[in-house]
């Protein structure tokens, strides 16, 4: 562990640095802070680069598969760097670039000449190329150190596709081929309760749609609309995907978890909606407001959750797999993939304790993953337990094949802020306005 104990003592010492120095000394510190940030970067591939031999001789002479050789590591290597396993995945296929195939950019790197970025770009660019393509590109842009002096990131992403292109033209062709296999909508949340939907299609498709979406708003705009021409667009690409007006919404199930005092309007404690996030209190119960006064199909789910803790009540089952209802419990109580540091989508509801080892289909027992991480939880080595929570919220502790263990808890769920007494008469008429109104809003 000594040479641990020396990176740790190098980061140490940064803390002890005298910043209160000339403003050229200034410069220089940041020039020679940036040397040592890509320094660390090439020391972090080079340790990566071993740890996946490691553990892919370890798989081998266990006797996996060939094919889940190697199956955790991005997990593994995402929870090292505080990253999604997503991301570690992509570092993984970095690092065995410029550790085994790049060995200019390697040593820009090191040096401080070039940084991870810079490095990520030409990994990036040449990743389609053969061994022996790659390495003349590596050695055309990183062998001299002056190469690369006073170029910008999008010149240098530039040149490296030009090379590409020369060494290798039906290779490029080939990988835009491919890349129409990549399309995809997809949606993230955005400020001012909003939301991003961003679709990536092949070029032509790409173009059509926004001409088509340009043409609806020219005759929008010539009839007198007074709507902005961002706006007509944003509402004839709703109406065509969904087939009603942008006026009259469509139909929807609210998964909303929010606190009595907030619905009521006596808190504004953020509620939480599935597949977007947290969300301002007064909107949602404008949202659930508007939904139910249009000619829309409405269903409100009402979670509730224990005062002291803001823990969702739990519910249990025989099956093997989660049923429906608690699944949906569960994806609500996680709103993400439980694995640290991991923001995707729940796509699986799995059961911490493995079923097969006696583990109960219920809450407890239950987390949200993504799809990638639940697979890479069955790798060897990898184990998850129930772990306690101070907060009352549930835990799960994840240990790796190294023995490394990260603590994953449930995020906060929407709850008053003083919760009423159990018997208190204010309580049970807090409950009886509660249930008032949502049977008016169901009704309306």
């Amino acid at each position: 562990m000594s040479h641990v104990k020396r990176i740790s003592g190098l980061r140490d010492s940064l803390r002890h640095i005298d910043f209160d120095v000339s403003a050229a000394d200034s410069v220089n510190q940041i020039t020679a802070l940036e040397d040592l940030k890509s320094a660390c970067a090439a020391a972090q591939a080079r340790a990566t680069m071993n740890l996946s031999i490691k553990r892919r001789h370890e798989h081998r002479e266990l006797g996996v598969p060939e094919k889940r050789v190697g199956s955790g590591l991005a997990s593994e290597v995402g929870l090292a760097r505080r990253v999604s396993p997503h991301r570690g995945g992509r570092y993984l296929g970095f690092a065995r670039a410029v550790v085994d195939e790049m060995p200019h950019t390697m040593a820009a790197l090191e040096s401080g000449r070039l940084s991870e970025w810079r490095a990520t770009i030409l990994v990036r660019e040449t990743a389609y190329l053969d061994v022996e393509d790659r390495a003349a590109i590596d050695a055309e842009l990183c062998a001299d150190s002056t190469t690369l002096d006073g170029v910008g990131d999008r010149a240098l992403t530039a040149r490296a596709k030009a090379l590409a292109y020369q060494r290798d033209p039906h290779a490029v062709v080939a990988r835009a081929s491919k890349a129409a296999k990549d399309r995809r909508v997809t949606s993230r949340p955005a400020p001012d309760s909003m939301a991003t939907v961003s679709a990536l299609l092949p070029v032509a498709q790409g173009v059509g749609v926004i001409a088509a979406l340009r043409k609806a708003a020219d005759l929008h705009t010539r009839t007198g609309d007074d709507r902005s021409r961002d706006q007509i667009m944003a509402d004839v690409l709703f109406e065509r995907v969904t087939g009603r007006a942008a006026a009259e919404g469509t139909p929807i199930t609210v998964n909303l978890v929010m606190s009595d005092a907030a619905l009521l309007g006596d808190s504004d404690e953020a509620a939480f909606i599935e597949d977007h996030g947290p969300f301002p209190a007064g909107i949602a119960r404008h949202l659930i407001a508007t939904a139910a006064g249009r000619d829309t199909r409405l269903a409100v789910r009402r979670l509730f959750t224990k005062p002291a803790t803001g823990a969702l009540v739990a519910m249990e089952s025989a099956a093997r797999a989660f049923p429906k209802a608690l699944a949906l419990l569960i994806r609500l109580r996680d709103q993400v993939c439980r694995t640290p540091f991991c923001d995707a989508p729940v796509r699986h509801v799995d059961h911490v304790k493995p079923h097969a080892e006696g583990g109960s289909t219920n809450a407890d027992n239950g987390q949200g993953l993504c799809e990638q991480c639940n697979y890479a939880k069955q790798a060897p080595g990898w184990r998850s337990a129930i772990h306690p929570s101070p907060a009352g919220r549930h835990s799960v502790g994840l240990t790796t094949p190294t023995g490394h263990q990260h603590i994953s808890t449930a995020p906060r769920l929407p709850q008053p802020d003083t919760p009423l007494p159990q018997t208190s008469t204010a309580q049970r008429t807090t409950h009886s306005r509660i249930e008032s109104q949502l049977s008016e809003l169901m009704a309306a």
